[in-house]
């Protein structure tokens, strides 16, 4: 299984979508406006965050297809001026918006061909990826960011397939990154284990594979559900770089 696995990443993108409007639906209007788990954020910056990264990610799905470079967004500037006045919509404008964006991206992803899935485009942070990366970029949006709501959604909530996939992308981003602790990560729940950073590991961490990808992306806020071994303690896991 990989990034670019189509056939698996689209049914993970539609069926995280679901569960998004499924954690936002369960928000009172006014619950959209108090504090998310993301510092400095709303629950409505969260949601306008989602609804303006489907237009991005709608804007590589129409380069793939036309061949015209268009990127995600003109400058950092523009995309947080976005999220800032999405974050101010009426919440029924802004539910609508959330759905109605996630429904042109799919139908944008899904009139791609073979030939365009292919089709070389960049990230926002400038990395040229082939289009079949783009549902693999919104399953990540889509699933965390129903963390982010801290409306009950959690990172058990996610397919095992993702968790395996977001334990691959993760560690291998986290490990290029200068201070990426050298360690070993032993999901309890799976056959397989994971390296982290570079170098003799300074321990083995041991979790179920959920908390493991939580705690890398920064969605576990009790690292007491995340065990050390080895010369490691629990109470002394080390911290990470950012991840994105």
């Amino acid at each position: 299984m990989n990034r670019h696995d189509i056939d698996a990443t689209l049914p993970w993108m539609r069926e995280g979508t679901t569960h998004l409007l499924a954690v936002v639906d369960k928000l009172g209007d006014q619950e959209l406006y108090r504090p998310s788990t993301l510092p400095g954020w709303t629950r409505a910056h969260v949601v306008g965050h989602l609804a303006r990264n489907a237009e991005a990610l709608s804007r590589l799905a129409r380069w793939a297809s036309t061949g015209v470079e268009t990127p995600m967004y003109a400058n950092a500037e523009q995309r947080a001026a976005e999220i800032e006045r999405s974050a101010t919509l009426p919440a029924p404008t802004l539910r609508e918006d959330l759905t109605a964006t996630a429904a042109a991206l799919d139908r944008a992803l899904s009139a791609l061909t073979a030939e365009q899935w292919r089709a070389q485009v960049r990230s926002a942070l400038g990395r040229a990826i082939p289009a079949a990366e783009v549902p693999w970029m919104r399953i990540r949006e889509v699933w965390l960011h129903a963390v982010d709501l801290g409306a009950g959604a959690t990172v058990g909530d996610l397919p095992e397939g993702v968790v395996d996939l977001l334990l691959d992308d993760v560690t291998s981003a986290l490990s290029a990154k200068d201070g990426c602790p050298p360690l070993v990560l032993a999901p309890l729940d799976r056959d397989r284990t994971w390296s982290l950073g570079q170098g003799e590991p300074a321990g083995t961490v041991e979790a179920s594979a959920a908390d493991l990808a939580g705690w890398l992306t920064g969605r576990l806020p009790d690292t007491g559900q995340v065990a050390a071994t080895d010369r490691l303690s629990a109470a002394d896991l080390p911290p990470l770089p950012r991840w994105l």
